[in-house]
Parts: C-alpha cells; sequence; structure tokens
C-alpha cells in the first residue's frame, strides 16, 4: 500500500485520512496533491464524503490508482445501504471492501451549491423529523446534526477499517 487519499468538502474525511495515516504510517494526500505526488497505479485507501449516494472522487481515484479499499463519510450512521449503494454507483469490485463512516455535518464549511442543497434538506427533513413522535436513536441523533451541527469523527469509527488493514499484513 502506497498512501491514503482523500476528498474532503467540511474537514470531516479529511480528519479521518489522517487518523487512518496515524494508525497505519501511510502518507495522507488530498486527491488534487495525489495526483502531483503519486505515480498512476499507486496502491491506495480512498476517502470521499457521501453525497446522493455517491462517493466524492471516488470515480477519478478509481481512474488514477489501484483502489484497495473506499471509505464513505457521511451524516448518518454506518450502514449497509449506504456501502452497496456506493459499491453499485462507483462500480467498485467484490473483493474491494468499501467502508462507511459517520462523520458530521457543518453547514457553515459548505460552500456554493452543496450549501444551498444541505441547507434545504436539513430544513426539511429536520422539520419531518421534529414532528415525529416516536423517533429512534438514530433519528435523534440525526435532527441533532441538522438542528445544531456536529462532529462524529473518532478513531473508535474507524475499528472495521483498521481490523481489515490489519489483516492485509
Amino acid at each position: 500500500m502506497n498512501a491514503i487519499v482523500y476528498t474532503s468538502e467540511t474537514g470531516f474525511t479529511e480528519k479521518y485520512a489522517r487518523l487512518l495515516g496515524q494508525e497505519t504510517g501511510l502518507p495522507v494526500f488530498a486527491l488534487a496533491d495525489a495526483q502531483k505526488k503519486l505515480p498512476k497505479g499507486s496502491e491506495i485507501i480512498y476517502l470521499g464524503w457521501l453525497m446522493a449516494g455517491g462517493v466524492k472522487g471516488c470515480a477519478k481515484a478509481l481512474r488514477q490508482y489501484t483502489v484497495r479499499a473506499v471509505c464513505a463519510v457521511g451524516m448518518a450512521r454506518p450502514s449497509e445501504q449506504q456501502a452497496s449503494g456506493a459499491r453499485a454507483r462507483h462500480h467498485i469490485a467484490a473483493e474491494v471492501p468499501v467502508f462507511t463512516l459517520q462523520g458530521g455535518f457543518a453547514l457553515e464549511r459548505l460552500h456554493g451549491i452543496y450549501r444551498l442543497m444541505m441547507a434545504t434538506m436539513a430544513k426539511t427533513v429536520g422539520k419531518s423529523l421534529a414532528k415525529k413522535p416516536d423517533k429512534t436513536p438514530e433519528e435523534e441523533e440525526m435532527m441533532e446534526l441538522m438542528n445544531h451541527g456536529g462532529d462524529c469523527v473518532s478513531r473508535e469509527n474507524l475499528a472495521p477499517v483498521l481490523a481489515w488493514w490489519a489483516s492485509q499484513k
């Protein structure tokens, strides 16, 4: 494995990439920097943020590098549905693990159309969740994130990725 490569909009994915770099000893590059510093075909772990079921930057990373694992970072708790959706959308080979990680929500760090889209989503989803009488813990957490923002990045959330990494040695 040569490096960890990531794309981040609000910093949560970058935070995971840097944590993973500390744990693995691999160098960490933003995708734009990796394109200048890593040779085409290098073996990487790719981290990108979830947007409408896709993983930002993943298609480009898959074209340029040998991606050994993908980590999709989103607002919600990890789910197999997110992982299988990302796998299908990007045609990720079955032998490449796809992990989902809960990042967080920081509307003030978003720019342009992403900020507008997420402000609208937070308002509409937040209102409908607020009206729901019997919310699950996940729905309570999502409502809190949408209303107040928050950072869910932790080393503990990387446990499945680190277990996979250990199995690769």
